[in-house]
């Protein structure tokens, strides 16, 4: 793996607190204290910008020519890639195969920590070698911390193999950023709750992940206008959403729109049928 030795690196995310005492807060206290903090998660997201556009003009050549997306972390940052991926189906209409969660210790993970799991440093690319990974996929570690052994033996495997990585992290110059080709260091400063990266890390986590697989989506043409026509009606709720669109599309009364919509099972399916009828 690469030497990180001489490269300056300090574990901002397990630093102390700002706070102190919390236990001795009022409810009103704590509260205002956490969104003050929360508060400094979207600017530190904004800087990183520049990296998060270097990896969506990465991503989105390669999906169009069969590439995936691998998300692949441990713990906060391990569930929240998996969150990420399971919503691009109903979301944007992909296949399920085309962008992939990997959690340290498998999906049971997802409910139940599982004991040393982070700590393999080879686990993580035999999981990605069991996707038949290749050098149209791009796999993105995600880890507050930037030491995760499961994450960095990962991106150093996927990285000696040919394939763009990348990772989010809390933490500038760790030795998972220093495996990424792009590196997007997200520094949001200690945690209300010292060492708690399930809190601001995560949020900022989360952020970068949407702004990811949302411009991704865009880019690859799984948006109109600002509508999810590509989404899964897998509800009522969403079914009725599909309809006002194609209300609003295609000037169509509720009822006929709504026919329309089942009977094509997207709103992207109807609208080209329609058009291509009329």
């Amino acid at each position: 793996m690469n030497d990180t030795s001489d490269r300056a690196f300090i574990n901002i995310s397990e630093q102390s607190s700002l706070y102190n005492d919390l236990e001795k807060k009022s409810v009103r206290e704590i509260l205002e204290d956490i969104n003050r903090e929360d508060q400094k998660v979207a600017l530190a997201v904004k800087r990183t910008i520049p990296q998060i556009e270097k990896l969506v003009n990465e991503i989105v050549p390669r999906m169009k020519q069969g590439g995936r997306i691998f998300y692949i972390g441990a713990g906060t940052s391990g569930r929240l890639g998996v969150l990420d991926a399971s919503e691009i189906p109903p979301t944007f209409g992909m296949p399920p195969t085309l962008v992939i969660g990997l959690i340290a210790g498998g999906d049971s993970a997802l409910r139940n920590p599982v004991e040393k799991a982070e700590d393999d440093t080879r686990r993580g690319w035999q999981e990605l070698t069991e996707h038949n990974v290749t050098n149209k996929d791009i796999v993105i570690g995600i880890a507050a911390s930037g030491t995760t052994p499961y994450v960095v033996g990962a991106l150093h495997e996927a990285s000696a193999h040919g394939i763009l990585t990348a990772c989010i992290t809390s933490n500038p110059g760790s030795p998972m950023a220093a495996e990424a080709d792009i590196a997007i260091e997200m520094v949001v400063g200690p945690e209300f709750v010292t060492g708690s990266s399930r809190m601001k890390s995560g949020t900022g986590q989360k952020l970068i992940l949407n702004m990811i697989s949302t411009c991704v989506m865009i880019q690859l043409g799984r948006v109109k206008g600002n509508k999810m026509v590509n989404m899964q009606l897998t509800n009522q709720k969403l079914i009725d959403r599909g309809t006002r669109i194609l209300v609003e599309e295609l000037g169509l009364d509720y009822g006929k729109a709504h026919a329309l919509l089942l009977m094509h099972g997207s709103v992207k399916a109807a609208v080209d049928a329609y058009r291509g009828t009329t």
